[in-house]
């Protein structure tokens, strides 16, 4: 999961060098920090954080299969 949020940022963004996602699991929840350059905020969470909630969605999806939860967070 952290590889499939790391390709859609770095398809979104001008600078794919600064995208990097980290990752904690626990035993049913696995978090993700994605963090970006702070020019490329807009393009990951998009106009009214539709562009954001597409990828929750897609990773959150990928999820099911393992019988995880997921939480995305994105930062600067």
């Amino acid at each position: 999961m952290k590889e499939l949020v790391e390709v859609l940022a770095k398809a979104l963004v001008d600078r794919p060098d600064q995208v990097t996602v980290a990752q904690v699991d626990s035993e049913k929840t696995v978090h993700l920090q994605l963090t970006v350059a702070p020019e490329d905020m807009g393009k990951v969470i998009g106009k009214q954080g539709k562009i954001a909630n597409a990828i929750r969605t897609i990773v959150k999806a990928a999820a099911v299969k393992d019988g995880r939860r997921v939480h995305v967070d994105i930062d600067q």
